[in-house]
């Protein structure tokens, strides 16, 4: 009787040992050096579109990361921009998905989101590393293309990278 529990203990100490616990993951994350050409890419198609706007790219905390204000862009661009990046991040979708659902419905009320066109999620390796917002056209859609051209900036060259 002692020796089967021994032997049954001994199996399960050998099978405890031979999975090592993980305690760490490893986390892809945008650089400046990315974020900043996102957000200057973005400026660009904006200015040449002939809108002054406020750009953020958050990385994949939400938190921002590069936040660029256009010499006459108003003020109140500087958090809408933020916002959309943020629910960009946050749900991995184009805020402009997002304006309908009724997910947004739920939440229209959260102050950190905006559920307005003008935000996209970055990723890299099908994950999603940060987010990009603009504000400041004069419509939600040229907001999002804005934005879209500073994702698509990067993306080649995060596409590339080794996890």
């Amino acid at each position: 009787m002692y020796m089967l529990a021994y032997v049954l203990l001994y199996s399960y100490a050998t099978s405890m040992r031979a999975e090592p616990a993980v305690v760490t993951v490893p986390i892809s994350r945008l650089t400046v050096k990315f974020a900043l050409q996102a957000a200057q890419a973005a400026l660009a198609y904006c200015r040449a579109k002939g809108f002054e706007v406020a750009v953020t790219v958050v990385d994949r905390g939400g938190q921002p990361q590069v936040v660029l204000r256009d010499t006459l862009a108003m003020d109140l661009t500087l958090s809408i921009s933020r916002k959309k990046a943020y629910t960009a991040m946050t749900f991995g979708r184009p805020t402009s998905e997002l304006v309908t659902n009724y997910v947004a419905k739920a939440l229209q009320h959260e102050p950190s989101l905006l559920f307005a066109g003008g935000g996209v999620p970055i990723r890299s390796m099908g994950s999603i590393i940060g987010g990009i917002g603009v504000s400041g056209t004069s419509t939600a859609q040229m907001d999002e293309r804005c934005a879209l051209a500073g994702a698509t900036a990067i993306h080649l060259e995060l596409e590339l990278r080794d996890p």
